[in-house]
């Protein structure tokens, strides 16, 4: 199965999406959006963006865990990873983003 973006709305009303591996993981979520149409042009932001490197920023929590957000080029995040055990597991989600976010299509679950 390739890799996907999903639109979804949330308990508050808001569209979403979330970037799913093949194996149907998790490696991306985004903030909450409006708009279907401003949940879109966040994905078209991830797309773009996933292939650059320096758009990712590595984090590790009080509590030991990794994480990664995906900026844009304004440095505003569009996109949040889960929590991993380790660095290299965060390393590997940031690899499988930069793999998969400019090709993944887009299922829209609002409908």
């Amino acid at each position: 199965m390739a890799a996907k973006f999903e639109i979804y709305v949330d308990k508050a009303g808001e569209h979403r999406f979330r970037l799913k591996a093949g194996n149907g993981e998790i490696i991306l979520s985004s903030e909450g959006y409006s708009s279907k149409s401003a949940c879109n042009n966040g994905i078209e932001s991830v797309k773009t963006n996933a292939p650059d490197d320096s758009r990712y920023e590595k984090k590790e929590s009080a509590s030991g865990k990794f994480s990664f957000s995906l900026k844009a080029a304004n440095h505003q995040v569009i996109g949040t990873s889960q929590s991993y055990q380790s660095a290299s597991g965060r390393d590997n989600g940031i690899a499988s983003v930069m793999k998969n976010a400019p090709d993944a299509r887009v299922e829209d679950q609002t409908q």
